[in-house]
């Protein structure tokens, strides 16, 4: 009973994980995911001075 369960476990998570893949390399997502990777690389706005005193 208990590799039953577990082939099932198996199959379930390989599907999750084929699906995942599918929408990953989709082409509806490729702007999402160019957007995405350019966010390290973007300008930071500038931090207003701090004011030090105590």
């Amino acid at each position: 009973m208990i590799g039953i369960i577990r082939g099932i476990i198996t199959l379930v998570l390989m599907l999750l994980f084929i699906t995942l893949v599918i929408w990953a390399w989709s082409g509806r997502r490729k702007a999402q995911f160019n957007a995405a990777a350019q966010l390290p690389l973007e300008d930071e706005p500038k931090e207003a001075p701090r004011n030090t005193q105590s």
